[in-house]
C-alpha cells in the first residue's frame, strides 16, 4: 500500500520504518516471517528499512509503516485534471476482489481452472505495486492527475473529479477484466464488472492525460514496463457528475468501493 502509493505520484520509495506490536502468544518464528515477507518486498523495490519499534499488543497484530520516498519528477497530483482530458488505468481490474471471493467461499469451488484460481488469489494476496509505470508515466509527460486503485474505480475517480473539480465519463465495455475474472464470477453467480469497478484493491494506476498524448503513453508504456494502458473514457465538466454508460450508451448506475470512517462499509 505504501510503495504503491509513491509509485501513484511518479516516485522512488526509499526508507521504510516499521511499528509492530503483536500478542505475547505470537512466536518467534511467525514474527521472522513476517519480517521476511517485507524484506523480500523491500528489496524488490531497492527500499531499506531503517527502524521503527516493536512492543506488546493486548489483542491481534498491529502494523504501521511509514515510507519515505523521493520525487524523481513533478509530482503527478489528483487535482489537476483537466476537460477533455482521457481517463485510463494501468493492467486490468477486478482480480484482487475475485481472489478475495474465492478465499472467502464456504468450500473451495469447483470448475474452476488450478491456473485461474492461482492467478485471482495471488492478485489478492501478493498485490504488485506499478513502481517502475508510475516512474515512467510522470516522465513521459502528458499525464495530468494520477493516484493508484486500492479504493475501487468508482471511488477513487471521485476522489480525483473531487478534487480536480471535474466530471468523468467512463464506458463500461472499455475497462480492462480479464478472463479469469469472468471465469471465477460466471462459477460463483457475480458480476465480474461489479468486482472491476467497485472491488478495490488491484494497486493499478488509474491517470488522466492529455487527449493527444494516449497513444503515445500506451505505446511507450508497454515497450517499456511491458504493462498495457486502456483509455476507459474522458473527464468533463464539472455539471456533468461521473457517468458510467453501458454499450448502449445509457446512463447505469455503479456501486462505490470501499469508503474509509464509514460504518459497516466493507471492501466489495
Amino acid at each position: 500500500m505504501n510503495v504503491s502509493d509513491i509509485a501513484a505520484m511518479g516516485g522512488r520509495p526509499r526508507w521504510a520504518l516499521i511499528a509492530l506490536a503483536c500478542p505475547e502468544t505470537v512466536q518467534m518464528d511467525e514474527a521472522q516471517a513476517f519480517y521476511g515477507g517485507l524484506q523480500a518486498l523491500a528489496a524488490e523495490e531497492d527500499v531499506v528499512v531503517v527502524g521503527g519499534d516493536t512492543c506488546a499488543s493486548p489483542r491481534g497484530w498491529i502494523v504501521n509503516v511509514t515510507l519515505l520516498g523521493e520525487a524523481i519528477a513533478p509530482p503527478i497530483l489528483r487535482s489537476t485534471a483537466r476537460v477533455g482530458d482521457v481517463v485510463a488505468v494501468t493492467g486490468s481490474l477486478g482480480r484482487s476482489t475475485a481472489g478475495l471471493a474465492v478465499l472467502e467461499a464456504p468450500q473451495a469451488p469447483t470448475g474452476i481452472a488450478a491456473d485461474v484460481l492461482a492467478d485471482v488469489t495471488t492478485a489478492h494476496l501478493r498485490p504488485r505495486p506499478r513502481t517502475r509505470e508510475g516512474q515512467w508515466l510522470a516522465q513521459a509527460g502528458g499525464v495530468t492527475a494520477m493516484m493508484d486503485l486500492s479504493d475501487g474505480l468508482a471511488t477513487d475517480l471521485g476522489h480525483i473529479c473531487e478534487e480536480s473539480r471535474m466530471g468523468a465519463r467512463v464506458e463500461l465495455r472499455r475497462v480492462p477484466v480479464d478472463a479469469s475474472v469472468h471465469a471465477v464470477a460466471l462459477v460463483l453467480g457475480r458480476d465480474s464488472l461489479i468486482w472491476a469497478t467497485g472491488g478495490g484493491e488491484d494497486y493499478e494506476l488509474l491517470l488522466t492525460c492529455e487527449p493527444g498524448a494516449f497513444d503515445r503513453l500506451a505505446d511507450g508504456l508497454a515497450g517499456a514496463t511491458g504493462t498495457r494502458l486502456t483509455a476507459i473514457g474522458e473527464v468533463v465538466g464539472a455539471a456533468e457528475g461521473i457517468r458510467y454508460l453501458d454499450a448502449c450508451g445509457e446512463v447505469v448506475p455503479v456501486g462505490p468501493g470501499f469508503e474509509h470512517f464509514v460504518t459497516g462499509r466493507a471492501r466489495a
